[in-house]
């Protein structure tokens, strides 16, 4: 909800969506708005590192920048950029605890690809080094695989609420 309602208030044509914990690239506007043009596509998302001091963050990363260069999924750690039109077009954010940046991407995509940009967004390792790496790894293809299997994304968000604390 309020995802959508900042892009209700938002002025600009194009609109970008991403976590507290991530750091966009210099001049991220500017190589969004090139992109986009250059691409001729209408929404997209960044490569991200991951910052800390475990070593498998490194991987973490590389492996959500192929994930979704395979299936076309942003997530918003990726900073999902998508004009203002197709964002409309597309209803927006579907209204579910979790899972929303999927759901979403899951409908930009009939829209077309995305951009995936090689320009990487810095994202905190953090809350992947407190409860642990591999950990985190299984929550999260739990969650996303239960999500595909058709979950409830609010009991999906009671189980990554506890993981969390």
């Amino acid at each position: 909800m309020q995802m959508n309602a900042g892009a209700r208030r938002a002025r600009g044509e194009i609109l970008l969506f991403l976590h507290a914990d991530c750091r966009l690239p210099a001049a991220a506007d500017a190589i969004i708005t090139d992109g986009l043009n250059r691409a001729r596509t209408t929404w997209g998302r960044f490569d991200v590192t991951l910052t800390g001091t475990h070593p498998l963050l490194r991987v973490v990363g590389v492996m959500m920048n192929l994930r979704s260069r395979l299936t076309g999924i942003a997530t918003g750690d990726q900073g999902i950029f998508v004009t203002r039109s197709l964002f409309e077009a597309c209803g927006g954010f579907p209204e579910i605890a979790l899972m929303e940046d999927v759901a979403l991407s899951k409908h930009l995509k009939r829209y077309g690809r995305p951009l995936c940009m090689r320009h990487r967004m810095t994202v905190s390792g953090r809350r992947w080094e407190k409860h642990g790496v591999l950990h985190t790894i299984l929550l999260m293809w739990r969650l996303r695989l239960a999500y595909w299997l058709g979950a409830d994304p609010d009991k999906l968000a009671l189980r990554y609420a506890i993981h969390k604390q």
